[in-house]
């Protein structure tokens, strides 16, 4: 049985060029990540404080409660 031969035609791409871009390196993006967790951790902390002072200042038991319950979550160190 004989061989099959390929022939491979290539034709000029007449498209818009595009841009190859670089990936951002394995450590500046870890370090961004970490950079955005930490804010956000700080930002639920406050958030969480002041919701537990106003309960506080209002005098909602409740409110006080839940707010702390997940508020503990932030202070485990």
């Amino acid at each position: 049985m004989k061989k099959e031969k390929i022939v491979y035609r290539f034709y000029r791409y007449e498209g818009e060029k595009l841009q190859a871009k670089r990936e951002i390196p394995y450590e500046l993006r870890l370090f961004s990540r970490l950079i955005l967790d930490e804010l956000c951790f700080n930002w639920n902390k406050n958030r969480l404080e002041e919701d537990i002072n106003s309960s506080i200042e209002k005098g909602n038991k409740e409110e006080f409660v839940k707010a702390s319950e997940a508020y503990r979550h932030f202070i485990w160190e």
